[in-house]
């Protein structure tokens, strides 16, 4: 079946995307499926903010990847992340879960074993791999030709309560409804989280993306496509009753409402 293969095959995307714009169309049909995911009640607490303005993605671009050098040389990455962490592809197999981290400098690779050790962390610092991988990162982001801000209204999420698991749920669901029908348009997704590990560097994209305070920003992810050896033919998708792209698709930042996309009908087909 169409869809369990696509489920299969969705990954996420750590490699860099082709420089092309992800087209109107694509953009247009993956907030259609957003839209779609299901909430309790219909209360559908989303919105998303589409980011493309180069400046704005250097921006975000730089603060993760100083994030990154600062969660990495503090030690604060490896301490919260070590039971995940896999050091070798046997490890990989054997375990089946966590994160291959195979990337390395020749030179530390003899003192994996004390990686999170206060002696390994010095080395990693003096050998200034945290101020490597923060470039690669900023490189990686800054590379991306759509960024992507998934925010929950906060008359739903409200921490504590049981409406705030009700939205981060139907959240999961929105995005996970992104992510499959990336696979069919031959593009790639992946989360940018660094920020998140970093008191402060969150803020700061909330301020550049105009957030306003009725809305939590969740999460940014970045997209692209990939290669053209790795797409496959897209599919069609059908239509149904849900908000319009104006209500909870922004465009730059969370002061401008994507206009344009509210004929429903001319959605309604997948793209060629």
């Amino acid at each position: 079946m169409e869809f369990l293969d696509a489920v299969r095959r969705r990954k996420t995307t750590n490699g860099a995307f082709l420089p092309d714009r992800v087209s109107e169309e694509h953009q247009r049909l993956l907030m259609e499926l957003a839209g779609r995911a299901p909430s309790q009640l219909n209360s559908q607490p989303w919105r998303f903010v589409l980011i493309e303005e180069r400046d704005t993605i250097e921006q975000i671009a730089r603060i993760s990847g100083e994030s990154m050098t600062e969660a990495m040389s503090n030690g604060t990455f490896f301490e919260r992340y070590k039971p995940y962490f896999r050091f070798s592809r046997e490890e990989m197999e054997r375990r089946r879960d966590g994160m291959l981290f195979d990337r390395l400098p020749a030179p530390l690779r003899p003192f994996t074993n004390q990686v999170f050790t206060s002696r390994g962390q010095k080395l990693m610092n003096t050998l200034r791999v945290p101020q490597t991988l923060g470039a690669e990162n900023r490189k990686l982001v800054a590379g991306s030709p759509l960024l992507l801000g998934v925010m929950l209204d906060r008359s739903e999420y409200r921490p504590g309560q049981l409406s705030s698991f009700y939205s981060v749920f139907s959240m999961g669901a929105a995005m996970e409804n992104v992510w499959l029908a990336t696979v069919e348009l031959g593009m790639g997704i992946q989360f940018i989280s660094f920020p998140m590990e970093v008191p402060g560097r969150w803020d700061e994209i909330v301020t550049l993306l105009d957030v306003p305070d009725d809305l939590e920003l969740m999460a940014v992810y970045r997209l692209g496509y990939l290669p053209p050896e790795q797409r496959r033919p897209p599919i069609d998708w059908t239509s149904s009753q849900r908000r319009l792209p104006s209500q909870y698709v922004f465009r730059g930042t969370c002061a401008t409402p994507q206009q344009g996309w509210d004929d429903v009908d001319s959605g309604s087909e997948g793209p060629e």
